[in-house]
C-alpha cells in the first residue's frame, strides 16, 4: 500500500500541484516522491524476498536471519545511493566516488568489525549451517547454533550455556556440521579382544552384541571390521549410526555396555599385553 500510494505521488504531482498548490516547489517535492518511492520499493522487495525464503526453508533447517539482513541493507543501500545521486545531480558513479574517502576511513578504524561483518555474509552465503544444527567447531567447541548475526554467531551447548564465536574466527576454522546433509550420521570406536577367541569368531561376537544396542538404527546394520593385530590382542573398529546428535552419547554408552556383556558371558579374558621371555642354554654352541 506505502509503495503504490508514493509511487502514486511520483507521477501524479504535477497534476496535484497543478490543481491544489500552483506556486509550489515543485522540483523539490518531485525529488522527495522520487526517493519515497526508492525506500518503498526497497522495503517491498525486501519483504517479499524473506517471505519467498521463508517458504523454501526445511522445517527443521531455517534460512538464516543474516541473510535476509543482508538483502534488506542491499536493497536500501541501491535506494539511498540513487537518492544521494539525484539530490547532488550526479550518477550513481559519481556519489559513490564522492564518499570512497569517507568509506576507507571508517573503514581502516572498524577493520576488525569489518572482518567480522565480511565473515558472517560469506557465512550467509554460503550456509555451511542453519539455525538448529549441531556443529564442531575446530574439533574442540559444540553446540546447536541459535542465532547467526552480523559479528557473532552464538551456540548453545550440552550444558545449556551460550557460547558466542566471532565470525572472522569461525570462517577460519573446520567446521563439522552433524545436523546436514541428515539428522544422522555414522560414529565409531575401537575395541580389543584378547587372543582366547579366532578373529573371525571375535566379529561374529562383536557384531551381534552391537545389534542390541537399542538407540542405534539398525538400517544401515553396524558392521565391525579388524584393525590390527597386537600383543594384547585384536583390535577392532565398530562403526553404527546415530539417529541424531543429541543420541550420540547415549549410543556410545548402550553399545560400550552390549559388548561388555557379550564379553563377560562368554568368559573371555581381559585383554592385556603378553610378554615372552626366551633364555638360551650358556653352554649351546
Amino acid at each position: 500500500m506505502l509503495f503504490g500510494l508514493s509511487i502514486g505521488t511520483y507521477v501524479f504531482h504535477d497534476a496535484v500541484l497543478q490543481y491544489f498548490s500552483p506556486d509550489a516547489n515543485r522540483e523539490a517535492i518531485s525529488k522527495l516522491s522520487a526517493a519515497t518511492a526508492y525506500f518503498s520499493g526497497a522495503w517491498l522487495l525486501s519483504r517479499m524476498i524473506g517471505s519467498a525464503l521463508r517458504r523454501t526453508s526445511n522445517g527443521r533447517r531455517q534460512a538464516p536471519r543474516l541473510l535476509r539482513e543482508l538483502i534488506t541493507a542491499a536493497l536500501f543501500l541501491v535506494a539511498t545511493v540513487a537518492t544521494i545521486a539525484m539530490l547532488l545531480g550526479q550518477s550513481a558513479g559519481g556519489a559513490l566516488a564522492s564518499s570512497g574517502l569517507i568509506i576507507a576511513i571508517l573503514g581502516f578504524a572498524i577493520r576488525n568489525v569489518l572482518a567480522d561483518v565480511l565473515s558472517g555474509i560469506a557465512l550467509g552465503l554460503e550456509a555451511p549451517f542453519r539455525i538448529g544444527d549441531w556443529v564442531e567447531i575446530d574439533g574442540v567447541i559444540r553446540g546447536r547454533v541459535i542465532e547467526i548475526g552480523w559479528r557473532t554467531t552464538r551456540l548453545q551447548t550440552r550444558n545449556e550455556t551460550y557460547m558466542i564465536l566471532p565470525n572472522s574466527e569461525i570462517s577460519r576454522q573446520k567446521i563439522t556440521n552433524y545436523s546436514a546433509p541428515k539428522r544422522h550420521y555414522r560414529a565409531s570406536l575401537e575395541i580389543v579382544i584378547g587372543h582366547g577367541i579366532s578373529l573371525l569368531q571375535a566379529k561374529e561376537l562383536l557384531s551381534a552384541a552391537v545389534m542390541t544396542a537399542e538407540l542405534i538404527m539398525k538400517s544401515p546394520k553396524p558392521d565391525v571390521r579388524a584393525l590390527s593385530y597386537d600383543a594384547e590382542g585384536i583390535r577392532f573398529a565398530i562403526r553404527y549410526w546415530v539417529p541424531n546428535f543429541l543420541d550420540e552419547f547415549d549410543c556410545r554408552d548402550m553399545v560400550l555396555v552390549a559388548i561388555d556383556e557379550a564379553i563377560r558371558s562368554h568368559g573371555l579374558p581381559p585383554p592385556y599385553k603378553q610378554l615372552k621371555l626366551v633364555s638360551e642354554d650358556a653352554d649351546q654352541t
